[in-house]
């Protein structure tokens, strides 16, 4: 895991900043639209979404145009 990661933590229990995001490819596409992971985590640069794509799309849901 690298600093960049973005990491789910669903029982809320890790320590550090956290964002809220709907376990919904809507409402997470809207929040990497609008750059709000960066904001909310106080990060600068680019942050590695592929963990919490992959763990929507276990869910049944299609995110940024995945399979």
């Amino acid at each position: 895991m690298r600093g960049s990661d973005l990491v789910v933590d669903e029982r809320a229990v890790l320590p550090g900043r956290g964002a809220w995001v709907h376990p919904t490819a809507q409402c997470l596409d809207a929040a990497l639209r609008r750059k709000a992971f960066v904001r909310a985590l106080r990060v600068s640069g680019a942050l590695d979404t592929q963990t919490i794509e992959k763990r929507l799309n276990g869910y049944g849901h299609k995110v940024n145009g995945s399979k």
